[in-house]
């Protein structure tokens, strides 16, 4: 058990870790040069990076704007939620913030890389978007007003996904009156790509098979994937319709790679086995999620 606990754990800090590098390359090297804002702090400090630059304020980079806003927000949040937020959330947080700062020192960009700006909302939204994804999966978040979000859920009973998506569109919108309408409307484009995006990604990553086994040899079977794939299975006695042979049922679930195992083995021990796989994108209970 603590054997799996840690493998656990240094799984999640590697997807935080390669999640919070996608979302700073694709939020650094894509939208913030053609000022796309799709929500959340990177969208207010791509705007803001704008309205300050040349002005007396214009060393408020957009990498200095995430990092003062992430660091408010932590305080914020450990100010209403305690340390509930979770290590996890402050350490996304403080990394993403920090690589941006290093990507403005060491690769300063005055313009796009390229003049496709539409190509590059596709990279800005694809990198973002993935990253993100694995964030969420690795159950952290890249903070900010994710923050909020979380304040919101305990002390009001507001909808919070639909009041954030409000927040995140009326960033994006503020891109109109300062980068003009073509750029608004590829964030306001962009804004929803990456909500459906970032849900495809949890959905894949967290699908698993399930399967109905019916055969003859079920002890077996069972035995394979108790002692061998270190899952339960639940049986029950049937019998075959167009035979009339007793047979056993047997339900069990399994991560995708591990499907193609259990199906191979099922055929060793029993080539007329009918098998029905299922896939499903959440399973609860132990071996997989808690509640």
């Amino acid at each position: 058990m603590a054997e799996t606990t840690k493998k656990k754990k240094i799984q999640q800090f590697v997807e935080m870790t390669v999640g919070i590098l996608m979302m700073a390359v694709g939020i650094y090297f894509f939208k913030i040069p053609n000022g796309f804002s799709t929500g959340g702090v990177s969208g207010i400090a791509t705007v803001l990076g704008k309205v300050f630059q040349g002005g007396k304020l214009w060393f408020l980079t957009p990498a200095t704007i995430i990092f003062a806003l992430n660091i408010l927000l932590l305080l914020i949040g450990y100010l209403f939620l305690g340390r509930s937020f979770g290590i996890k959330t402050v350490y996304c947080s403080l990394v993403y913030s920090g690589v941006i700062w290093i990507f403005e020192r060491l690769i300063p960009l005055a313009e796009p890389l390229t003049n496709q700006p539409l190509m590059e909302l596709i990279y800005g939204i694809m990198l973002s978007g993935i990253g993100s994804g694995l964030i969420f999966h690795a159950e952290a978040s890249s903070g900010g007003t994710d923050i909020l979000a979380l304040i919101l859920k305990k002390y009001t009973p507001l909808n919070v996904g639909k009041a954030l998506l409000c927040v995140d569109i009326l960033i994006a919108a503020t891109t109109f009156p300062v980068f003009g309408r073509e750029v608004g409307l590829f964030s306001m484009m962009g804004l929803f790509l990456k909500t459906f995006l970032v849900d495809a990604v949890i959905e894949n990553m967290n699908v698993c098979k399930s399967f109905t086994i019916v055969t003859t040899h079920a002890d077996e079977i069972v035995k394979y994937i108790i002692e061998d794939m270190h899952h339960s299975a639940t049986e029950t006695e049937a019998r075959g319709a167009y035979t009339g042979e007793p047979k056993t049922l047997i339900f069990t679930s399994c991560r995708r790679i591990e499907a193609v195992r259990l199906k191979k083995k099922i055929y060793e021990i029993d080539p007329n086995a009918f098998v029905t796989v299922q896939s499903t994108s959440e399973i609860i209970g132990r071996g997989f999620r808690s509640v």
